[in-house]
């Protein structure tokens, strides 16, 4: 019978398009997930606030399609599209983070001196146009992943040298990292473990990684060192009932939900915290939620998707011949599964709470419309890969389903080019 198993699921995966077909179903799902979730976590307080159950996941709604909209974009433009973007994208996010870094220190100024701050067109982490509010650092993540990657497919077998890897690529992503640290050293985080797994997935040698693993924690204690309130969340962490008024509120109530679900949860809707006990348990902490109404089944469920999914991004990276494609599949996947562990870590009290929200899942415009696009990305690379490449050149799809969906992709290397060079040897993701 295991034998049996194990025969069939392999014919799955051998499928020229298994990649693709794995990434668009788990990817799917959890978004499907996540906006169940959202309104089962906002209906009280959006009915409260408003009159209307409807009323944040109806504008939730309206993100996943925006997001949808560009993971249909995404997925129709070739590799050196993106390589050509890569640039100008990686500008105008270091401008946003300036822009973001200058507001905040006029607000703080303005607070100092007694005099009202106001929102403005910037608020802390977002940036204000109207009724829209968007997140720079979450581009940011979009712009140094393409930036990245293009930079060490330029360099070659260079990248064993530290001069030709520090001018400009440290500098530049240093820069960008602080700036983002400043606000959100979450996200900063998340920025630094996948740039550094861009660099390992590339074969950057290992004495260059200890070296910049050791400068990141160095930074990462420093911003932590001088923000009172972010030492103040690493010492609730270990100690959450000593500071149940404060910073170990929301920890607590996180851990009375996740015991409250048992084994298989109290019901979808039927949540207790949601009603004014849990704060952001529609963003931050909606994992607990999760627990709390699914219970430990619904956690491992939610646990396999992405489990499929980082499987699936690793696979894309593996398979892919060529260099930019493979750099890029791999840093969307350490992106996506760095965030989450974040997320549910800090949820779990494995590690402190640092405010990133759960991919897919936690309710965002921002997070949810830029996930989508790099997951679309990643889509048309998985239909790319050799073996999908010729299935779908084979089956030769009418104009209009190219036009709908995706046209055609590139024929593989193999076809296209015999006398092509070959692809650099990285490390195996």
């Amino acid at each position: 019978m295991r034998s049996g198993f194990t025969e069939m699921l392999r014919g799955l995966l051998d499928r020229p398009l298994a990649s693709y077909y794995l990434l668009l179903s788990s990817a799917g799902l959890l978004l499907t997930v996540g906006l169940v979730m959202v309104f089962s976590a906002t209906m009280v307080e959006s009915y409260e606030a408003t009159g209307n159950a409807f009323a944040v996941i109806l504008q939730q709604v309206i993100w996943a399609v925006v997001g949808l909209i560009c993971f249909w974009i995404a997925q129709r433009l070739p590799a050196r599209t993106y390589r050509a973007v890569s640039r100008p994208l990686l500008v105008v996010a270091i401008l946003l983070g300036l822009f973001l870094v200058v507001m905040s220190v006029r607000q703080d100024q303005l607070e100092s001196a007694g005099a009202d701050a106001g929102s403005g067109i910037a608020d802390g982490l977002w940036i204000n146009l109207g009724p829209v509010q968007f997140q720079p650092a979450e581009i940011a993540k979009f712009a140094l992943l393409l930036w990245a990657a293009d930079s060490l497919v330029r360099l070659g077998p260079r990248i064993a040298s530290w001069r030709d890897l520090a001018i400009p690529m440290f500098p530049i992503a240093g820069l960008l990292m602080i700036i983002i640290g400043y606000a959100d050293l979450g996200t900063m985080l998340i920025i630094v473990a996948m740039f550094i797994g861009l660099l390992w997935a590339s074969g950057v040698p290992l004495r260059i990684l200890g070296v910049l693993f050791a400068i990141a924690l160095t930074g990462s204690a420093l911003l932590i060192a001088f923000e009172g309130y972010r030492m103040e969340r690493i010492i609730s962490f270990s100690r959450p009932e000593d500071f149940a008024d404060t910073w170990g509120y929301q920890a607590i109530q996180g851990y009375y939900a996740i015991a409250d679900g048992g084994w298989f949860g109290l019901g979808l809707g039927e949540s207790r915290q949601k009603w004014d006990w849990l704060p952001n348990g529609h963003n931050d902490f909606i994992f607990a939620l999760i627990a709390e109404e699914l219970g430990v089944v619904g956690c491992l469920v939610i646990l396999a998707l992405f489990a499929v999914l980082v499987y699936t991004g690793f696979r894309i990276a593996r398979r892919s011949d060529d260099p930019f494609r493979s750099l890029v599949a791999a840093g969307v996947t350490i992106w996506i599964a760095g965030q989450a562990f974040i997320n549910i870590g800090g949820v779990l009290g494995l590690i402190p709470m640092t405010g990133v929200p759960l991919p897919f899942i936690s309710d965002g415009g921002t997070a949810l419309v830029v996930v989508l696009a790099a997951v679309g990305m990643l889509a048309g690379f998985a239909r790319a890969e050799p073996d999908a490449a010729q299935a779908l050149r084979a089956r030769n799809p009418s104009r209009l389903v190219r036009l709908l969906w995706a046209p055609l992709p590139p024929a593989p290397r193999s076809e296209s080019d015999s006398e092509a060079p070959k692809k650099p040897t990285t490390r195996k993701t």
